[in-house]
């Protein structure tokens, strides 16, 4: 009868210690899963990033002007204009318009600045040249481009309808054109 039950008490240890070990396997084969399958969602965001920050670049690009100083009879001083890139990409160029306006909203002039790599999440100022007349200074973008983005944007670039990403410079190739 003892060693019946000293049998039985190491068959119940025994089976104990492997559903323990069954246990940790499955931990190990789900963690394993679950990190291939994080890995899968990341490089598919990859490719969706870019796409998602040229489909919506108004969100994460702008262009402004400084605080810059104007005569008491007007013109205008001490202007920088700014570009701020919020995506996770550098640009290579943005051109912009800067014009100079009358107190009466009229254009005095109009002159158009390049400006050149501005870092992924950062800065680029340029200085801008005094005006003899004006009270208000405007500026626009008229063109951006970001090779690491695949981001072509123009002011004048007529978008196709129906096109899903206007603003990639060179369309995705599909995988039979790889081949």
């Amino acid at each position: 009868m003892r060693r019946i039950l000293a049998e039985n008490e190491r068959l119940h240890n025994e089976n104990r210690d492997l559903r323990k070990s069954l246990e940790q396997s499955g931990l190990i084969a789900q963690q394993i899963s679950d990190r291939k399958d994080m890995q899968q969602r990341v490089n598919a965001q990859f490719v969706d990033r870019r796409a998602y920050f040229r489909k919506n670049w108004q969100q994460f690009i702008t262009v402004s002007v400084n605080d810059y100083r104007t005569g008491l009879f007007g013109g205008i001083k001490n202007l920088n204009i700014t570009v701020r890139n919020q995506t996770d990409y550098p640009l290579e160029n943005v051109v912009v318009s800067l014009q100079y306006l009358k107190n009466n909203n009229e254009v005095f002039k109009t002159e158009q600045y390049t400006i050149k790599r501005i870092p992924a999440q950062g800065q680029q100022s340029l200085p801008a040249s005094n005006s003899r007349k004006g009270s208000k200074a405007v500026v626009k973008l008229l063109s951006i481009t970001s090779q690491a983005m695949n981001f072509c944007w123009s002011v004048d670039k007529a978008v196709a309808p129906g096109n899903p990403d206007p603003y990639a410079c060179a369309p995705a190739s599909s995988p039979a054109q790889n081949q």
